[in-house]
């Protein structure tokens, strides 16, 4: 009950900011006081709208919003949203184009289970729709998931990710962005092993600590330092009695929320300080850049307690993909399994939370793959985020990964077939 009482007094005080927020707002907005102009009350006005906003996006998981493209014909295409499979934690969904009639890439895009909601690649998704058929994993968080629905760590995610691609078949092209980039590797691998013949075509990892000691960061810093005993003591909390997950342990995401922020607190004090004077000058709007990026940002999902502490444990401090000693469900999940899936890394030479070197790990631990089926890019400049939503990836990375999903679109068994004659190769 401590650790229930503890999530319901976070959610307590958020509550109380937003409506301190929502009270400043309304009482400053009265128009019985604009008969006395005051320039504080625009202010207050100001600070109001902008606390409401803030504390009430920390527990709203945001929407798509996938805008329609134009077609190769010209014509608009509009974009649904459906589910594709749905399970308790998480479902694949699907981004169905209105309209499409030619065959285009199959591409599963694993999101990160890390604190944000999977439309945190959003604009990922947006910038592979016209060239890309997208699915993508959506998980959900836990203090809306029943303690009845039982537990989840790496080993369940792993297993999801297997369903998810068997589902979806092997002439599919996989992406992992950032922390699923090692239980993706190990996914494939398992395949490799228990179902050859599901394996996707190529699998794309992009800023994935698959080896967090090949080059230490702030991040793995932190894994070492503490201990597991002190994770689980000051880290994890029982969901209170507000949500259907009552009762659960959880990472809490406000608690995820506090960490973001605190590692850049002068940047975002100075960005709610420039929001507010931009609304008391009447120049803020709905969709403002500010809006449009806090709205993602402080929306926090809780994460799963065996989740969040198998990950630490196993993934950072034991380092057992990085040793090829990952096992799931009791088997060891050998990554030199895997023979025929095309593997590419890319990161970043400014990424501060999966440094470059941790993800180019994993074509060393591919040993039973060529090297022509190995690849690897190196964004000059690019940070954590560049490297699969920003600039970077718009204008270098994206091409080169449809690039390499091309170049090994064709299954392994056709590519190795020769022609009978040259009258057959024509």
């Amino acid at each position: 009950m401590r650790y229930m009482a503890t999530y319901d007094l976070m959610e307590t005080i958020r509550t109380t900011n937003q409506w301190l927020g929502a009270s400043a707002l309304a009482m400053a907005s009265y128009p019985a006081l604009s008969m006395f102009p005051n320039p504080a009350l625009g202010w207050v006005a100001a600070w109001g709208e902008v606390t409401e906003r803030t504390f009430a996006r920390m527990v709203i998981k945001p929407d798509w919003k996938i805008p329609p493209f134009v077609g190769a014909n010209g014509q608009d295409r509009l974009v649904s949203v459906e589910k594709e499979i749905s399970r308790d934690f998480g479902d694949l969904i699907h981004f169905r184009v209105q309209g499409r009639t030619i065959k285009k890439r199959k591409v599963l895009l694993v999101a990160p289970m890390s604190g944000h909601y999977a439309t945190l690649l959003r604009s990922t998704v947006i910038s592979l729709l016209p060239d890309c058929d997208v699915y993508i994993t959506d998980w959900h968080n836990a203090r809306d998931i029943p303690v009845s629905a039982g537990k989840f760590d790496v080993e369940d995610y792993t297993l999801y990710l297997v369903d998810f691609m068997r589902h979806l078949g092997p002439d599919t092209h996989v992406i992992a962005v950032c922390q699923p980039a090692p239980l993706t590797l190990a996914a494939t691998a398992y395949l490799a092993e228990e179902d050859p013949e599901a394996q996707p075509r190529s699998l794309t990892l992009i800023g994935g600590p698959i080896d967090p000691d090949a080059t230490p960061t702030d991040v793995t810093d932190f894994g070492r330092r503490v201990t597991m005993g002190q994770l689980e003591q000051f880290m994890i909390q029982r969901v209170g009695f507000k949500y259907p997950g009552v009762g659960r342990k959880v990472y809490p995401g406000l608690l995820q929320l506090s960490s973001f922020i605190s590692m850049n607190k002068e940047t975002h004090e100075k960005a709610f300080q420039d929001q507010i004077n931009r609304a008391a000058r009447g120049e803020a709007h709905e969709d403002d850049k500010h809006n449009k990026f806090y709205d993602e940002y402080l929306a926090v999902m809780d994460m799963p307690a065996e989740f969040y502490l198998s990950t630490v444990e196993r993934i950072f401090k034991g380092r057992e993909i990085a040793k090829n000693e990952f096992m799931v469900a009791g088997k060891l999940v050998d990554i030199g399994k895997i023979t025929t899936v095309a593997v590419k890394t890319v990161e970043g030479t400014k990424d501060d939370i999966s440094a470059p070197g941790q993800c180019i790990a994993a074509l060393d631990l591919c040993t039973g793959l060529p090297d022509s089926k190995k690849a690897s890019h190196l964004e000059e400049g690019a940070g954590h985020y560049g490297i699969f939503a920003g600039k970077s990836w718009r204008e270098n990375i994206r091409p080169l990964v449809l690039d390499f999903i091309d170049a090994n679109d064709v299954p392994q068994s056709t590519k190795d077939k020769k022609p009978a004659n040259k009258n057959a190769a024509a």
